[in-house]
Order: structure tokens, then sequence, then C-alpha cells
């Protein structure tokens, strides 16, 4: 880590591990607040942030999820888990580019990574309106404010969209412009019940033979 002091990530989500998160630094260092020990050292970043989550914001450790960690840590060390990375990639810039097509503002004009961040406010919808219009429709997204958003986080006017779940569920380039007209279905008639439902079964039929585990 080169460029950053202290790094954090969470082990589910991209790494396809248990709910949790990491902190992560390179070179230790004294700590810049001036905290000392008892006997009047300077006490060293690594301790602020391990006293900071234990006792801090940690109870006892989880032994099953510390083992599922290491299981998630090996994946990601294979083959495997690069092809499946690199296929998520080429699923989020095949879906940036769909969105694009559809009229969506995608902020950066697009997705060098696994997720996209759209200004929904051509659309005239919220964010939070359309996130909840999607769930109905057995579709996952997040509400999220934009660059000079106008309205509260609790509002907001985007979503941020991303694509290791459905990778991982075997959902390829050919897919992304589907799942796309399924999301503007959805945007377009957000306050249509029947529309809703009939995205939702929609949805679920693409999705049936492709399981959550295997």
């Amino acid at each position: 880590m080169p460029h950053c002091h202290i790094v954090t990530t969470t082990t589910h989500k991209t790494l396809r591990g248990p709910r949790g998160g990491m902190i992560m630094m390179g070179q230790d260092f004294e700590n810049p607040y001036g905290m000392k020990t008892p006997k009047g050292e300077l006490r060293m970043m690594s301790s602020l942030l391990d006293s900071g989550v234990f006792p801090g914001n940690q109870g006892g450790p989880l032994e099953h999820i510390i083992a599922a960690k290491a299981i998630a840590f090996g994946e990601a060390l294979t083959d495997e888990y690069l092809h499946y990375m690199l296929q998520v990639k080429s699923n989020a810039a095949a879906m940036a580019k769909a969105f694009v097509e559809n009229g969506y503002n995608i902020i950066s004009d697009g997705t060098d990574n696994h997720m996209m961040l759209i200004d929904l406010r051509n659309k005239n919808i919220t964010g939070k309106d359309a996130e909840q219009a999607l769930v109905k429709a057995e579709i996952t997204v997040n509400k999220n404010m934009v660059p000079f958003d106008d309205k509260s986080p609790f509002v907001t006017s985007g979503i941020r969209v991303g694509t290791p779940a459905i990778t991982t569920r075997g959902l390829k380039e050919s897919d992304m412009e589907t799942i796309v007209g399924l999301i503007d279905e959805v945007i377009n008639n957000y306050q249509d019940e029947s529309k809703l439902e009939a995205v939702g079964e929609k949805v679920n039929a693409m999705m049936s033979g492709r399981p959550l585990f295997v």
C-alpha cells in the first residue's frame, strides 16, 4: 500500500466471505494525536487501531467467522478467483454501456471496477424511490448520493449498482443488457405495482436456474 497509511475494506461483498471488515496498514508509525501509554511513551498507531476495535467496538471472537474468512482469503489466492474478478469487471463495463445507451447518467461516464454510480435526476425519480421500487421487483440496489446532490442522504438522487453477486451466480456480458432493461422498466413505472410485480416474475424466472450456493 504505497499511497496510504491505513486502508479499510470488507470481507464480504466482492471478496465473497462472511460479513466483516479489515483494517490494514503498512509500516507502523507513532500516532499523530499525542496519545501515550501509562508509562508516558507515545503509542504506536497500530495500538490505537487494535484498541479501537477490541474492546472498543467488537465483542468476543466468533470462531466460525474467523474460519470462513480464512476460506475466503484462500479462495482469493486462486486462479478461479482471478477469472471471477475479470468477469466482474467485464460485466460491469457491459452494464455501464447498456445504462448509457438507455439514457442514464453514470458518474465518470462508465466504470473501471465492479460498480457504477448513477445520477437519476434526468429520470425524475429519487434514489430512495428507485431503491424501494426495485426491491419490490426482486432487484437489489442501494440509493446513493451523487456529486452536488440537492437531496438529503436519506433520499438521495442516485443509485449504486454492482456486478459481483450476479457474476457469482453465473451471469455474463450478454445478460447485462437484459438486466438493465428490467431496471429501466422499473424506473419508468416505479409507481405501477402491477408492472413491478411483473418485472419481479421475470427476474425470478431468469435466476431460477442460477443457485445462490453451489
